[in-house]
């Protein structure tokens, strides 16, 4: 896949910083194809770039409209379509990683048709999958996988991949999520296959591959989110990790938008995590935690993390802060 560069990155009036999470990884892991942001009157969440209207965005040469956000159910707000039809007029693409597809919108359809541009649904396949096998496949892989979701799963996998290639390792970034298909040009948007086939799509993204080859799986979900467990499932038996990182963020106390339902204990993670793994990998194993700090000091996450690794044994990084280096060193014990 590839996109009519640069970005401008649409922020519409997300309530807060996580709801902007596809903008956010664009922004920090590719800032060169960015312009600046998009925001509406009452956003509350900032990427750090520009902000910019439409038509200063398309001033400045931007090629597509990403529509950076994420929400329950996948939809594009009416009162933005306003600004995605100015973006058409103005002559950019436009970009969705929503559920809903943008040309289901009469009026971005009708602007698209008029004026020649491209509309780019990033969540839908273009072509069709099998269900899963369950076969032993060559290569090795390691999976992210979360105490909740919107926690780091994709910035951890990112960063053990680009970790590994500049060791000269033979790795890859496999992108499950709109966010990380964008960041790579490639991948699958996998809570948009149909359920019968996750696992087999999660096969056809990692397929079988040199022995010292690694893929580095963004994960998806979280076992214990009551809306979302069903896709980390299916990506976990398809991609049939050899090695699991737990993705962690202290400050979170229930699961996303879901405040009647706790974090789990940690250690019910690393166990459940590597109990339903071994349906396809009998040997999977956690080869260390991910830590989200970004919400705390630089030594309270310290303290965090020492006491993590001291209780369950397992090395235990922020991946950003810190870098992913000793979870690498792990993972190449495999």
């Amino acid at each position: 896949m590839e996109l009519r560069k640069p970005y401008a990155l649409y922020l519409g009036d997300v309530p807060d910083q996580l709801a902007a999470k596809t903008a956010d990884g664009v922004a920090d892991w590719r800032p060169e194809w960015c312009v600046g942001q998009v925001r509406l009157p009452g956003c509350g969440a900032d990427c750090g770039l520009t902000d910019l209207t439409v038509a200063e965005a398309a001033a400045k040469g931007a090629g597509t409209l990403v529509i950076g956000v994420v929400n329950q159910g996948g939809f594009l707000p009416e009162h933005w379509i306003a600004d995605v039809v100015a973006a058409i007029e103005a002559g950019m693409d436009v970009a969705s990683g929503l559920h809903a597809r943008l040309e289901s919108f009469p009026a971005v359809k009708a602007a698209a048709e008029k004026h020649g541009q491209t509309l780019h649904n990033l969540r839908h396949p273009t072509r069709e999958f099998g269900t899963g096998r369950g076969e032993k496949r060559a290569g090795k892989r390691v999976l992210s996988v979360g105490m909740d979701c919107s926690i780091g799963k994709k910035y951890a996998a990112l960063a053990i991949a680009k970790e590994m290639q500049e060791r000269g390792i033979n790795a890859d970034f496999r992108a499950t999520g709109q966010t990380g298909v964008l960041i790579a040009e490639r991948g699958i948007a996998i809570d948009a296959i149909v359920s019968d086939f996750i696992a087999g799509a999660a096969e056809w993204l990692s397929p079988a591959n040199d022995p010292d080859h690694w893929d580095v799986v963004e994960g998806q979900g979280s076992l214990f989110h009551a809306a979302y467990a069903g896709v980390t499932l299916g990506l976990m038996h398809g991609s049939q990790p050899d090695a699991l990182v737990l993705c962690h963020e202290p400050t979170r106390t229930h699961m996303r938008n879901l405040p009647h339902m706790p974090i789990p204990r940690m250690e019910d993670a690393l166990e459940q995590y590597v109990a339903f793994g071994k349906l396809t990998n009998p040997n999977v194993r956690f080869a260390g935690i991910s830590v989200n700090t970004s919400q705390v000091s630089a030594d309270e996450g310290n303290k965090l993390m020492a006491d993590i690794e001291q209780r369950y044994g397992l090395v235990t990084v922020d991946p950003i802060r810190q870098g992913p280096g000793r979870i690498v060193d792990e993972l190449l014990k495999i």
